[in-house]
């Protein structure tokens, strides 16, 4: 450990000195060793998914909804990250990242670790889900193995459902290739006429309008019975070649690349030209092929050469083209008994129903905890803000929410009520985009001001601004949060709102807005911190501080809870306050590109992943300070997009009473877990934490889950006692 002296100046400030002389050796904090890839860690995320799938103590359907995740994971890495790397090798981009690998390098890393946790998914669902799924009466097969009652209803389904939305199509000199839809299930065919001749090929698409996974009629008593659509459709597939000899029938999936690149500056209507670029992305160039396991070599050659990939490209699989579509598993309320135990919000106390929410937020700020605290109280002050006549404005920024949205059915009645309504629309949320044009053109109908946000940067934070007027005066009503606005999501993903009319914070919230739909400049704000303006370079500062505190022998602790951590001067800044001997704890749920535990470099850094019922989503920063401790809730990761390339809000929680509930109670809750808590190692994996010795087999989410509940338990009201009955016999009752 470096030896630290205080040296006092003439104006008596005292400074920290580290003697050079016994200082030990640091490593060099920019050595490529230092950093993990970001797709390898990404992986090993979706890994951690996979291990809930693995999990024997989980029920069963949770079991099957973590497969599909995995499933949806993939697609998406695939069509974003993967078609990102291979237009870099394609344009033999040269650049290598902050772990020192070229995009060939990472691609061959991916294709190897993908690989191996796929071939572990399909092995996991045969050996295991399958055969547990069955010995509790629900069967997933194939349509050869059924009983003849159920062939005869499967066929008659066949002629009646899905014969009339099929449509062969063939391929030949003068039927080109089709251009087959992204993620799409397809039947690749091979046939021959009777005179024999060269083999004829046809595509025959699986209709996304009819369910993947088909469940069959049963008798009381009877199991549940599933079998799957392609397949259906591959069992009689020879009704739509009459006349012809079917020499093989395979079915394939293609992934194509789904990223949109619009330039801000050229686009002249950024919403028509999201819309054409969405009609494009459908139709991308293909990244990945998934076959069946027993596709004939010469059939996947015949693919790949139509879809310009390679054998890398390829996955061979050993069950369903895709688990997302085993959804109807999960959505089954007969299944209720092998799903985790239902789950209802509490409310918090300092709202209660029918409570005025103005009046509530003028006596104090109000902390709300999603899930376990509702998301019906954010959803209520809009509401109840587009119906007062007291409100003169409402402004808010919109990333994400839901097709039927009751927050832009409010703004919309708002708008129409006369009110300025302003909303700050992002059109560019990935997958989102095209709910987002549908409301977005709802509202400008309705009289909204409909912004689509900064050129150049996404609007990511998420922030709401009520103007009131009062009877004292005019005043600002604020909501902030780690979240969207999505009431659907607020239900799975853990995130923090905060309600607040304290003057100063409202006014700085007021000047972002007038910022991002305006002409001018940020002027800098004291308690807020803006990407892409200073966020970044203000925790740079705060982490510097707290290297500072430990030099000087003050009280020094980092504890941040992200999504993501990957920008290499953030991580490079966390190593040199941990050379400094800064206690760092990071709950990272997804990727994380700092390397703990290395010695020399981050003997002070632990770095743990959660994975659990819901997904971790709120970003909560903790700084120690000398004992003087702040905390800020943030829409932001620690990655160069979200400093440089979004409109993000940090924010402090000043109320000593929020702050400290973060601090003793939500924080260390995180950090006791030893359920669903995994420690990340120097070398990227990550090993699962147990209880050791005495410690509690703690869990964060059943902690607050828990807490939820009892406040329920506590709300609810208490029946009344029943009025006590006097019997009456005949001997009481006098005869007329």
């Amino acid at each position: 450990m470096p030896q630290t002296n205080l040296k006092v100046s003439t104006d008596g400030a005292e400074t920290p000195v580290v003697s050079p002389a016994i200082e030990t050796p640091v490593r060099e904090r920019s050595d490529p060793a230092n950093f993990i890839n970001r797709e390898l860690s990404w992986l090993e995320f979706n890994r951690r998914v996979l291990e809930e799938a693995q999990d024997p103590t989980q029920p069963l359907i949770e079991r099957v909804k973590f497969l599909t995740i995995f499933s949806s994971n993939l697609d998406e890495f695939f069509e974003i990250r993967v078609a990102g790397i291979k237009q870099q090798i394609a344009s033999e981009t040269s650049g290598v990242g902050p772990d020192g690998l070229s995009p060939t390098e990472t691609f061959n890393n991916i294709q190897r670790v993908a690989r191996e946790l796929v071939a572990t998914q399909y092995k996991l669902w045969k050996e295991e889900i399958l055969p547990e799924l069955a010995k509790n009466g629900i069967r997933v097969q194939e349509v050869a193995q059924l009983n003849a009652k159920r062939a005869v209803w499967a066929q008659r389904y066949f002629q009646q459902e899905v014969f009339p939305m099929l449509t062969p199509l063939a391929v030949d000199a003068s039927h080109p290739f089709p251009q087959l839809l992204n993620k799409s299930h397809n039947l690749l065919v091979r046939a021959k006429t009777q005179r024999g001749g060269e083999p004829l090929h046809a595509i025959v698409q699986v209709p996304r309008v009819i369910p993947r996974l088909i469940a069959l009629p049963r008798g009381k008593d009877e199991p549940w019975t599933y079998i799957y659509l392609a397949d259906l459709i591959k069992h009689h597939i020879a009704e739509l070649f009459a006349g012809l000899i079917l020499e093989g029938v395979h079915a394939f999936r293609v992934t194509r690349n789904s990223d949109l690149y619009i330039d801000d500056e050229e686009a002249e209507n950024l919403l028509r030209t999201i819309e054409q670029e969405l009609r494009r992305s459908s139709r991308g160039n293909a990244v990945r092929l998934e076959v069946e396991a027993d596709c004939p070599k010469d059939f996947r050659d015949l693919l790949l050469e139509f879809f310009e990939l390679t054998d890398a490209d390829v996955y061979k699989l050993d069950g369903p083209l895709s688990m997302a579509h085993l959804a109807p598993l999960i959505t089954n309320d007969a299944f209720a008994k092998l799903r985790d135990r239902p789950f209802q919000p509490a409310r918090d106390p300092a709202l209660p129903p029918h409570a005025d929410v103005f009046e509530v937020m003028r006596r104090q700020d109000v902390l709300l905890h999603h899930p376990y605290d509702g998301f019906d109280p954010i959803v209520e002050l809009i509401e109840e803000a587009a119906q007062d006549p007291q409100v003169l404005a409402i402004k808010i920024t919109l990333y994400r929410t839901s097709g039927d949205s009751p927050i832009v059915e409010a703004l919309i009645d708002a708008a129409t009520a006369g009110k300025q309504v302003t909303a700050i629309v992002e059109l560019r949320a990935r997958f989102d985009e095209a709910v987002n044009i549908q409301w977005a053109r709802r509202l400008e109908e309705a009289g909204a001001h409909v912004i689509y946000g900064v050129v150049g940067l996404k609007t990511h934070c998420k922030a709401l601004l009520i103007v009131r007027r009062d009877t004292d005066r005019l005043r600002h009503y604020v909501h902030l949060g780690t979240g969207n606005y999505h009431p659907r999501t607020a239900r799975t993903y853990t995130d923090f709102s905060f309600l607040t009319c304290e003057p100063e914070l409202t006014d700085e919230v007021a000047i972002v807005f007038n910022t991002l739909t305006g002409l001018s400049g940020y002027p800098g704000l004291k308690k807020l911190m803006v990407a892409p303006f200073d966020l970044k370079q203000r925790l740079l500062k705060l982490i510097e501080r707290e290297r500072d505190h430990a030099l000087a022998g003050r009280p020094a602790r980092i504890i941040a809870k992200l999504n993501s951590l990957v920008d290499q001067e953030v991580i490079e800044k966390l190593y040199e306050a941990s050379q400094a001997e800064v206690e760092i704890d990071l709950i990272v749920r997804g990727i994380c590109c700092l390397r703990p535990k290395i010695p020399g470099l981050s003997e002070n850094i632990r770095v743990f992943s959660i994975v659990g019922r819901f997904l971790e989503h709120s970003r909560i920063y903790y700084f120690a300070n000398g004992d003087q401790p702040e905390v800020f809730l943030a829409s932001a990761d620690w990655m160069p997009r979200n400093f440089l390339r979004r409109i993000e809000i940090a924010f402090p929680l000043a109320d000593p009473a929020l702050r400290d509930r973060i601090i003793n109670e939500v924080l260390p809750n995180f950090l006791h877990d030893r359920v669903k808590s995994r420690e990340l190692q120097p070398d990227g994996s990550y090993r699962r934490l147990k209880p050791e010795g005495k410690e509690p087999r703690a869990q964060a989410q059943w902690h607050f889950r828990e807490r939820s509940r009892e406040r329920v338990k506590k709300a609810r009201p208490k029946p009344e006692s029943a009025p006590k009955l006097v019997p009456i016999t005949v001997a009481t009752v006098k005869q007329p």
